[in-house]
């Protein structure tokens, strides 16, 4: 059987990203065009289709680290602030974005609250093997 781990990342997203489109539940809010993701940005999102990115990404995290939380997530999507003469600092990434997107993957099924944070269900472990044994092929 073969695993989110056995495929290349950025393949992996770019084909979860297109099965996630074909989802009704699983829609851009309407102030994406307009918001960063996060303080350590300088401008939102310039891709069009930066949600689903998005989304498939956070499922591949939660594949692979088990439970997450939305604190944790922060800290993974975050970077460094650029302070001019200043050094650079670590901030983390804004968490609207994250809590809207895991929202929607609950209403679609795929991911589940627990007492941690938030996991995978078989529904969406069962979408993530389609799509690693579609790209192994």
């Amino acid at each position: 059987m073969v695993s989110v781990k056995d495929v290349p990342a950025q393949l992996f997203v770019e084909k979860l990203k297109e099965e996630l489109k074909k989802i009704e539940q699983i829609k851009p809010t309407e102030w994406i065009k307009y918001a960063k993701s996060g303080s350590h940005r300088q401008r939102p999102p310039q891709q069009s289709d930066f949600w689903y990115i998005r989304a498939a990404s956070l499922m591949r995290r939660i594949a692979i680290e088990g439970t997450v939380g939305v604190s944790r997530l922060r800290t993974y999507y975050g970077g460094k602030k650029r302070r001019g003469y200043k050094p650079a600092i670590s901030k983390r990434s804004g968490g609207s974005v994250l809590r809207k997107i895991l929202q929607q993957l609950e209403s679609a099924g795929l991911v589940a609250k627990d007492k941690k944070g938030r996991k995978l269900t078989p529904a969406g472990q069962k979408l993530l093997s389609k799509v690693a044994k579609e790209i192994k092929k």
